[in-house]
């Protein structure tokens, strides 16, 4: 599995926007390109950072190849008229390989809360 991070910051009062636009891009590329999904986040410094997940590094490439129409031109132009004109929105911070992945969605099912 290859994972590409993102980082932004988000214009002040745009935030709904770029939450908007990251959510409509990224399902089409979840859609049209064989992506495995992405998270949001915020960092304690204000600014945005995403995950993206997929099957490999190639497939990720593949996805960005500038004749690949954009997944949603209008998501992807809520994104850019959201951040800050210093960041790049395709270009990712860090390209990561998968080694291990013992990422859950639940805490295990025996997980009790001790004070």
């Amino acid at each position: 599995m290859f994972v590409a991070v993102y980082r932004w910051r988000v214009k002040p009062g745009y935030e709904a926007k770029f939450r908007e636009g990251w959510l409509k891009v990224t399902d089409a590329v979840y859609q049209m390109y064989g992506s495995l999904g992405s998270r949001l986040h915020r960092d304690a410094d204000g600014s945005w950072v995403a995950y993206a997940q997929w099957p490999d590094e190639a497939a990720w490439r593949e996805a960005w190849q500038s004749q690949r129409p954009i997944a949603d031109p209008e998501g992807y132009a809520m994104l850019k008229d959201s951040v800050e004109t210093c960041y790049e929105l395709a270009e990712p911070v860090m390209k990561l390989t998968v080694l291990e992945d013992r990422l859950k969605s639940q805490p295990y099912s025996n997980y009790e809360v001790t004070p």
